[in-house]
């Protein structure tokens, strides 16, 4: 991975009228200056023995059918330097958003953001940092290795458990999160995966891809603000059988 290195920010977004504009800038202000123990970028070194690694940045924003004004605001937004935006005419669901950006994006690393405020993108240069030095092509961000985060709902907290668990037996690995949306990947493993999956079905079908072609996944711990129903969170029980589907199909059919 040469210089210049590009981080594609890639941000699903349905119905977020209340939180895109801060999310955007919050991806914008934060500092990619990532130190790395790694010469191969050909850098000063520092007197640590670690180089710093400034990483461009593109901000991919697929608007997937949004019906409560987060519309009107993104042409604002697509103004700025580095942000682009692209529009599916209907609902389609999250895999499908994340398809459509990782196709319009250029960068060589890429990490799904979403477009609420449950996640800190001041997280980004602890994520990127296994993959600059060389340790995995695919980082996942844990809420579950020890970073500071809001109570969860116990009953989210227990589905994600068993469903990390479920993913673990299936494909003999480790993991503590499997449905974080912090999923970090090279451009290399973007387009070994060919996504399918629309709606929920993305974070278990590009981790079963992942781990079935023989990629281990880095984790290293982020922080969380959990967001109440109220608030617009999405999720429920069904949605973890088509999880658990998911993870069923891409082990034993495909």
């Amino acid at each position: 991975m040469g210089l210049p290195v590009k981080l594609s920010v890639l941000i699903p977004c349905y119905n977020e009228v209340t939180t895109i504009q801060e999310i955007v800038r919050r991806v914008c202000a934060v500092d990619l200056r990532v130190r790395v123990l790694d010469g191969k970028f050909g850098l000063p070194v520092l007197p640590d023995g670690s180089v710093e690694v400034v990483l461009d940045r593109e901000v991919i924003i697929v608007d997937d059918g949004s019906v409560d004004g987060t519309r009107d605001l993104l042409p604002a937004l697509a103004q700025l330097s580095g942000v682009y935006v692209y529009y599916h005419e209907r609902n389609m669901g999250k895999g499908a958003a994340v398809r459509t950006a990782i196709e319009k994006a250029t960068g060589d690393i890429m990490i799904v953001q979403d477009a609420d405020l449950e996640y800190d993108p001041r997280d980004y240069p602890a994520l990127v940092q296994p993959i600059l030095e060389g340790r995995s092509q695919v980082v996942y961000g844990s809420r579950f290795l020890g970073g500071p985060r809001k109570a969860m709902f116990f009953s989210h907290m227990l589905g994600n458990k068993l469903l990390t668990l479920f993913t673990n037996i299936l494909f003999d690995s480790i993991l503590s999160d499997m449905e974080t949306c912090y999923k970090v990947f090279t451009r290399e493993i973007a387009q070994q995966l060919r996504l399918r999956s629309h709606g929920w079905g993305f974070d278990p079908e590009i981790t079963a891809k992942i781990l079935k072609r023989g990629y281990r996944i880095y984790e290293v711990p982020i922080s969380y603000t959990g967001r109440e129903y109220t608030e617009g969170k999405k999720i429920s029980w069904r949605d973890g059988l088509t999880v658990m589907w998911t993870l069923l199909k891409y082990r034993f059919i495909e």
